[in-house]
This record gives structure tokens, sequence and C-alpha cells, in this order.
């Protein structure tokens, strides 16, 4: 069945009909109907009106907030020329098209000089205003191209009274997806940022922006949830989650709260279905207003910087080293000459205490350090093999793009792929549901693998395993198990026999993918 709300189009027809039948032929009630012997209706005792009362501590109306607020958001409009195809899916033949109009379209798209066609796509944003000499505040990916990195070719800002600019980027920052731009106007209305430290769930919050390129639209609700973590969201983000209906084009907009602060940046919305379902998420204006301080001074953003690839900790990983998931975080991968390899961190380290502040899932390393002075020597504490130690890290500078994890220099020989027993092979099955084999030259070449990677290769997934539930795949490669290397069956099934012998019931794998980043993942034994 054909859903008719899915078309605007269909929907405003839908009411203006419904507007004309109710007001050319109303229908009428049973008091209104006339009497059988044709009398006149009765009178009807007019209905008495209700005063709405807010409940205690709501506002009556948002309006006169709204009224000092809006002024201040704008809309933002972009245009870019992006490839056409010139190999276009053949276009249908419609109604009223003939054979020469289709060919003389085909042709149009493919450019007389065999030169990639282009055209001038458009997008819609939102923003606000926060100096009086227009610096403006959006998202890094309202002024982006489709590629996400390079900008867009001209960017028009739209103020409340409908006076365009045409701005300038000052700065933009892809982690924290926010930008800093700049029109030439004075005197203009401007809002602040608020202290989001002090805000708390269940409290108002306004949303102000310009969806579906509507123009300025308030929305209210209520802060939803703190310091959330959403699939695609940066290592940073702990994004407010808010009720308030947020749709696209209202990136970049404001979050506000009842005092007219600025506490967050709406940035993203949850949804199935692509409209609002009642779950945004805004950038957090203690995040977003040193990125802006940083990209008004000098254009460009400095973070703290450790050098390492890291895992949460997950009910399995945590079950295979005996930590509680809800501490720490795993060290997955080292990065040559970084600070953390300088210190002495090893990869199967959890850090689970930096500068004096517990890492867990609302304070991860990534924010602790990005939010670390560069340059400053602090203590980083880590459970290595069941023993908490100490270690002081001098925290670098987050370099512009990182260098891959994926390739590690590993140093050690290969080992001999003939050392790898049937027994040994047999236990690990049993164990672990997984069918191993050494890693023979054969094999290394046909999974294209570097020769610093070294370890077993999964030769068979019981489906019923642990494992698979892991996602554990054929071709894997297992480098260590309770971080202890592996390089033959018989070394896995011994992991296994002494995590038994410990009272584990699950063991730790490091895992390596082709070339991708390798990942720990705790697997149940059987």
């Amino acid at each position: 069945m054909r859903n008719l709300l899915r078309s605007p189009l269909v929907l405003l027809a839908g009411a203006a009909a419904g507007a004309l039948l109710a007001g050319g032929l109303p229908a009428l009630s049973q008091q209104q109907a006339p009497a059988a012997t044709g009398g006149a209706p009765a009178a009807q005792a007019p209905v008495p009106g209700m005063a709405a009362t807010p409940p205690a501590g709501a506002p009556a109306s948002f309006a006169d907030l709204t009224a000092r607020l809006q002024p201040a958001v704008v809309n933002i409009s972009t245009t870019q020329r992006v490839e056409v195809s010139r190999f276009p899916a053949f276009p249908r033949i419609g109604p009223g098209m003939n054979l020469e109009d289709l060919f003389r379209r085909f042709q149009e798209q493919q450019g007389d000089d065999g030169q990639p066609v282009t055209r001038e796509a458009t997008s819609l944003g939102s923003g606000f205003i926060i100096s009086p000499d227009g610096y403006i505040v959006t998202n890094n990916h309202v002024i982006s191209g489709r590629d996400g990195q390079r900008l867009v070719d001209t960017i028009t800002v739209t103020l409340s009274d409908r006076q365009e600019y045409q701005a300038r980027v000052v700065g933009r920052d892809p982690l924290s997806d926010l930008a800093l731009l700049k029109i030439d106007a004075r005197n203009l209305p401007y809002v602040q940022f608020g202290n989001s430290r002090e805000v708390r769930v269940g409290d108002w919050a306004i949303a102000i922006g310009n969806p579906f390129g509507l123009g300025g639209t308030v929305t209210a609700g209520i802060v939803s949830a703190l310091h959330r973590g959403i699939t695609g969201g940066g290592a940073y983000d702990r994004y407010i989650q808010t009720d308030a209906s947020i749709n696209q084009g209202n990136s970049g907009g404001p979050l506000f709260d009842l005092k007219g602060n600025v506490i967050g940046v709406n940035t993203a919305i949850f949804s199935p279905t692509g409209g609002n379902v009642g779950v945004g998420f805004a950038i957090p204006a203690e995040l977003a207003r040193p990125v802006i301080e940083q990209l008004r001074t000098s254009g460009t953003v400095r973070r703290g910087y450790l050098g390492v690839q890291i895992q949460p900790m997950n009910q399995s990983i945590a079950a295979a080293l005996g930590l509680p998931k809800d501490r720490g975080e795993i060290v997955a991968g080292v990065e040559p000459r970084g600070p953390a390899e300088v210190a002495g961190i090893q990869r199967g380290d959890v850090v689970v205490r930096v500068a004096g502040q517990d890492v867990t899932p609302d304070n991860t390393l990534s924010f602790i350090v990005a939010n670390t002075a560069i340059g400053s020597r602090v203590p980083v504490e880590v459970i290595r093999n069941g023993r908490r130690q100490t270690v002081t890290v001098t925290i670098g500078e987050r370099p512009s793009e990182l260098a891959g994890l994926g390739r590690r220099s590993g140093g050690e020989e290969q080992a001999d792929a003939g050392g790898a027993t049937e027994r040994g092979a047999e236990a690990a099955r049993r164990s672990l549901g997984l069918t191993l084999q050494a890693l023979s030259p054969e094999i290394r070449q046909q999974l294209r693998l570097p020769d610093s990677v070294q370890g077993v290769v999964i030769a068979r997934v019981n489906p019923s395993s642990s494992a698979a539930q892991e996602n554990l795949q054929r071709g894997d490669i297992i480098v260590s198990i309770n971080q202890k290397p592996v390089r033959t069956p018989q070394d896995a099934a011994d992991a296994v026999a002494e995590a038994r012998k410990a009272g584990r019931d699950t063991v730790l794998l490091f895992v390596q993918r082709g070339d991708q980043p390798g990942r720990f993942v705790g697997v149940r034994m059987s």
C-alpha cells in the first residue's frame, strides 16, 4: 500500500480538500439535525473556554524567548559543481517522449569533448551568530562537498530579515564536525555559549533552524540524555540527546536552554525513516566553545595525542581479562615512535586512568587526551597481565592524518609451519569452535598479508560457537591468545589450557583481518 504521508504534495492536497469540504458542507451532529416534523434545530449553549495552565516550572509560552533568539539564527545555503555520470542509466521513454528526444538527452549528458559533465548541486543548513561583527558557527558537513573533504564552491548566509551575505570559511574541524564562518556585517544580533555541564536530563531545550529549507523554525522538547555516543560520531564527542524536533537542514543550528544560552550545536538525528522520530543529537557547548575559539584565533584546532588504537571494554573482553566492562579501554595498537610507545605502553594494556581521571564510557580515553595540554606530562595507569602499573606520558600533538595501524612491524621470525600437531588443532577446535592452521607462505600470499603479521589462520568457524557470534571468519589471523603470541595450533591449545587452569571461561584473542587494524575479541570456551 502506498504511504500517502510520505508525499508532501499529496498531504497538502489532502489538507486543502479536507478544509474545503469542512467549510462547504459541514457535518451535522445529532443535536443540529432538523427534527422530523421540520422544526428548527434546538439552540446550543456555547462551550465555555478552558484556561490552559502549564505544569509547575513549565513556561506558559516560548514566544518572548524565541523573539529574542531567532534573529541570531541564520540559514545557510551552499552550491558546488558535481560530476554527472558519463554513462547514465538508460532513461525510460515517458509520455510525449520519442526516440529522437531520448538520444538527444543521452548525447547531452556525454559532453562534446568527452570530458565529465558537471552540474550545480545545492544544500541547506543552519548556523548562529556569535559576535556582532559576523562570526557564525555551523557544522563542517554543512559546508563540505559530497566527499566530506573539499569545501563547497559558495556559501550564502541569509539572516532572519532576509538579507543575504556571501560567507568565507575562517576554519573548520572535521573531527568535531564544527566550522566557523565570517560575513562582512556590523551590529548583528548574536547569542552566546552557555555551560552545558550544568544541563540535566529533563531540562527544556529549544531548537531553531532551517529544516527542509523552510526558514526559521522553532521546536521545543527536553534533554533526553547526556554524554551520548553514536555510530559515526567523532571519537571526541559526547552528544546531548534531545526530543526537540530536528530534521534535515537543522544541522549547525543552536540548541538553547530557557536562559537563551546555546547549550549545543544540532548535528545528527537517529531515524529509520530519514525524518524526525524524536532522537536528535547536539554537540555540547563545553566541547564546541574551545574548538570555535581556536578556529577564531588560528584557523586550526590542536589536540592532545597519545598514539594508540583503542577498543572499548565489552562483556566478552572484560570476561577474558577478569575486569569490569564499564572501566577502562584496551590498547589494540601502538603507533611507532609515538608518545605511548616512548612511555612503554603496549598492545593489550587496559588504560584505566589518565591524568587523575577514570576512563569510562562517559569519559573516554580519546576525550581525556584530546583535552589535555600538549607537552604536559601525565600519569597513565594501565592493567598489564592482571597487575596495575603507572607510566608517565608526554602528551603529543595529534597529526592531521594518522598513519594506518594495519601494518605493524613485527620483527619475529616466522614460525615453523610443520610444528603444529593434529592434537593441538583438535584441542583448539573443541575449545574455541575454530579449526586453526599454521600460516604458511602460500596462505600468506593468498590472503595478501604483510610479513609483519604472524599467527595462525582460521580455516573454519563452527557456526554455533562464540567465535561465530563475535564475527570471526575464515581467513582471519589469530595473532595472540590472552596476550601471548601464537604461531601454531598447539600454541593456541596451550593458551586455552592455561586459561582453563586459571578458572577462566573466556579467552582474549587478538585478530587480524587482511591489512585492517587488528582488534581484540573475547571468545567463550566450550
